[in-house]
């Protein structure tokens, strides 16, 4: 994955396939690589993958929100000249995918939103995260998947890394605060973008009655559900994701 991002300024992104742009948006904890499956699959299917790096941890912590992740989105989509776009986005991914719609509806097609933060979502716990405790990290992340053997060394080392380094550290908690004070609930009624939800059924950072606030408060959404799923559902289940993604785009005409 490393080593097909491209750096064009102050942007550094993945781009592979033809089409339609999906934009994806990673989550807090998430890197690029949470959404191989898809980044495999939709670039055979006349699709676009655009996956940028969110500046998390290189703002100011003064900037460091949601609105200001919202705002990065829109500047690179202008960048690199897209017309309309569909946007993905998991956890934090899926809030600023939600927020970014909000105030930039005429480059957004088509929104899908994944376990993502905006209305509710559990805290980590006070304790989270605890620097340099590996095995309560390592804890942690299993608990985002319904089965813990999806939080792999290499998943869990990324977290560890994260909260071991001071100033990300600080910067994680800032986010997760800014994303927990910028509630959502009274700007989706007002959001007519159509939108796809895809959710695990057993998620418990965002748990299922979050996914039906979600399609009960937007007016134009479509609700999935995955079995035997937690957070992040184009990591535990990437075909199931993949093909409820890919029915619901032909079922728009998203093309």
């Amino acid at each position: 994955m490393k080593n097909n991002l491209r750096q064009e300024g102050k942007f550094t992104y993945l781009e592979q396939g033809e089409g339609t742009p999906i934009v994806i948006l990673h989550g807090l904890m998430g890197g690029l690589s949470n959404f191989d499956g898809v980044t495999e699959y939709f670039p055979k299917h006349g699709y676009k993958v655009v996956i940028p790096e969110l500046p998390l941890y290189s703002m100011s912590l003064l900037k460091t929100s949601v609105q200001t992740f919202a705002k990065y989105l829109k500047e690179f989509v202008d960048y690199k000249g897209y017309d309309k776009v569909i946007l993905l986005g998991n956890s934090l991914g899926g809030h600023i995918a939600l927020l970014a719609t909000k105030l930039y509806p005429e480059i957004v097609k088509g929104l899908v939103i994944t376990g993502s933060s905006g209305l509710y979502e559990n805290s980590m716990g006070e304790s989270y995260p605890r620097r340099g405790d590996y095995e309560f990290i390592k804890k942690k992340a299993q608990d985002v998947f319904y089965d813990p053997e999806v939080a792999t060394k290499e998943v869990v080392d990324e977290v560890y890394e994260t909260v071991s380094d001071r100033n990300k550290l600080v910067k994680t908690l800032a986010i997760a605060k800014s994303a927990i004070r910028h509630n959502m609930a009274k700007d989706l009624p007002k959001m007519k973008t159509p939108t796809c939800i895809i959710w695990g059924k057993d998620d418990n950072v965002t748990p299922p009655e979050v996914a039906e606030d979600f399609q009960r408060l937007l007016p134009d959404a479509d609700l999935y559900w995955v079995d035997k799923c937690g957070h992040a559902a184009m990591m535990e289940h990437p075909i199931v994701f993949n093909e409820l993604l890919h029915a619901w785009l032909k079922k728009r005409n998203f093309k």
